[in-house]
């Protein structure tokens, strides 16, 4: 009698999060024709442009046409980009036949897949905690909902873009499927990287130090993993200290450069009302349609009772995006990383019919799919 044929998690996980990305780098082949652009400018806009510039020249050769959001180039302009994905770039790209593109894109393609193992190993695990009678089958089936739904995100167009969201992404995943099954020397190393890749690495490090301090569980290993954590974020401060001479240097660069600053949601609440209330642009209103049903799926998530580490890092995400000011029509892109507040729907879609499922996944990565498309062409500051 042949045996049933059993699928193996970390493969179907990869591929599910592949199809997904696959639907959204087509659809944007599509409006890239259009729209007369090349899809490779297209997978290079705005930040994927520094990423490839650092990789290429260094932090003190990006050109001059580098600019920030002011249209003015410094010294210290690039410094406002953390350094792990552009190095890990121009590492790859020294290899022969291999451009600074061609580097990026594959690695985020790497990333892609061992954040998508991550996320679904992060789902099982949560929907274990959450719902403690569902059975092992819902819990795996959680972590592959997920994963669909991490990679049909609104702005998931950026994870197969020369961005850092695929990279930070997958450390974020591993990181708190560490503190979850208290592997703490994998979350310190985890936050230790991230920390490298953007600043909202800092959710990441405060969780798993936060959670290290509190386990009464190996003892040794969870102090070792709390002390890693902060070593890549506070390292590379201390680089840019040194360039800038002051010890606040990033956050003068990225303040001066971008006007980013926390203003305690000011700015965020007046675009949402806004932009519901007395404007034609459709873009405007997409971006903040996406904001609301943010916070309700942060709010969900708590009334689920998401495991509180996880929570803490969505509710971290949340206030560095949503507290600050800046460019507005790009939060949905910022709040990517967030992704951890889709639990509650991954576990109900779990627990649907296979049917329910499948023409569910298929409905958010054709929406994803329009949406990335949509706002990368049709409207120029959107990530």
């Amino acid at each position: 009698m042949t045996p049933p044929l059993r699928w193996n998690p970390a493969a179907t996980a990869v591929a599910a999060y592949l199809a997904v990305r696959l639907v959204g780098v087509c659809v944007l082949a599509v409006f890239a024709i259009v729209h007369h652009v090349p899809l490779d400018a297209l997978l290079t806009r705005w930040d994927g442009k520094w990423m490839l510039d650092i990789a290429r020249y260094g932090y003190d050769g990006v050109p001059t046409s580098g600019t920030d959001a002011q249209g003015v180039h410094t010294d210290t302009t690039a410094y406002a980009f953390f350094p792990g994905y552009p190095l890990l770039v121009g590492a790859l790209a020294a290899l022969p036949l291999i451009s600074p593109f061609g580097a990026g894109i594959v690695l985020n393609v790497v990333f892609g897949a061992v954040g998508a193992v991550g996320v679904a190993r992060l789902g099982s695990l949560c929907a274990r905690q959450m719902r403690p009678d569902a059975s092992e089958a819902t819990a795996r089936n959680t972590g592959l909902m997920l994963v669909v739904l991490f990679a049909a995100t609104p702005m998931s167009v950026v994870l197969s873009m020369t961005y850092t969201e695929a990279m930070f992404c997958a450390l974020a995943a591993w990181a708190l499927v560490g503190v979850l099954e208290h592997r703490w020397i994998l979350a310190g190393l985890s936050a230790c990287a991230v920390g490298l890749v953007r600043p909202t690495g800092i959710a990441v490090i405060v969780v798993v130090m936060l959670a290290a301090a509190l386990t009464r569980h190996n003892g040794s290993r969870a102090w070792i993993g709390g002390v890693l954590a902060p070593l890549g974020y506070v390292a590379y401060m201390c680089v840019v200290w040194a360039r800038t001479g002051s010890p606040s240097g990033w956050f003068h660069i990225q303040t001066q450069g971008w006007d980013t600053s926390f203003d305690g949601g000011k700015a965020v609440g007046e675009f949402v009302f806004t932009s519901l209330t007395d404007s034609s642009d459709a873009v405007s209103v997409l971006a903040s349609l996406v904001i609301i049903a943010a916070v309700v799926l942060l709010v969900w998530s708590a009334i689920d009772r998401v495991p509180w580490p996880v929570l803490a890092y969505a509710a971290l995400v949340y206030a560095s995006v949503l507290l600050s000011s800046g460019l507005m029509p790009s939060r949905p892109r910022l709040l990517l990383p967030a992704f951890v507040v889709l639990l509650p729907v991954a576990i109900r879609l779990a627990r649907s019919s296979r049917p329910a499922a499948i023409s569910a996944a298929v409905a958010v990565a054709l929406a994803s799919a329009w949406f990335g498309a949509f706002m990368l062409t049709v409207f120029d500051f959107a990530i």
